[in-house]
């Protein structure tokens, strides 16, 4: 038979008696040391920490990478996250789909690419990236290359 233990805190009496979880914040967890909050997670999920500073909170949800790849010159995924597939569409062209898309086309894209030939153009959507590399001496042929990103945004 399962037990069940309600409680609104918990915290430690053996110390200093300021460290604990407090569940009776409504709909939210939080966790304190110092009787200072480090963490708290809400109903929906939404998680907030202290940051590097301990004066300002980050939010995890927002911090987070979305999406990575490891492409390869002809948009074989080497390692990847949260993309389910690489498409060829020509020299130095390429799309990658996102398998759980983004909530908007506004989201972040560092890219870069082994030779940092990754000069040229892209096309963002919810569930793709595209991307174009060039030659390095005239910015207009297309050019195979090795092939990477990191997409920062809110997911769908």
């Amino acid at each position: 038979m399962a037990s069940e233990l309600r409680v609104d805190k918990i915290h430690n009496e053996g110390g200093d008696n300021d460290s604990g979880i407090d569940l009776s914040t409504n709909d939210q967890i939080v966790f304190k040391t110092a009787n200072t909050t480090r963490l708290t997670m809400n109903a929906t999920g939404q998680t907030t920490i202290v940051g590097e500073g301990g004066s300002v909170t980050t939010s995890v949800q927002q911090g987070l990478c979305k999406a990575w790849v490891d492409g390869t010159d002809a948009a074989v995924l080497s390692d990847s996250f949260n993309l389910s597939s690489g498409a060829d569409n020509g020299t130095g062209d390429y799309t990658y789909t996102i398998t759980n898309d983004m909530a908007s086309v506004n989201y972040s894209v560092p890219t870069g690419g082994l030779y940092a030939a990754l000069q040229g153009t892209f096309a963002q959507a919810v569930g793709s990236y595209r991307i174009k590399s060039f030659s390095r001496a005239d910015s207009i042929t297309g050019e195979d290359e090795v092939n990477f990103f990191a997409i920062f945004g809110d997911l769908a």
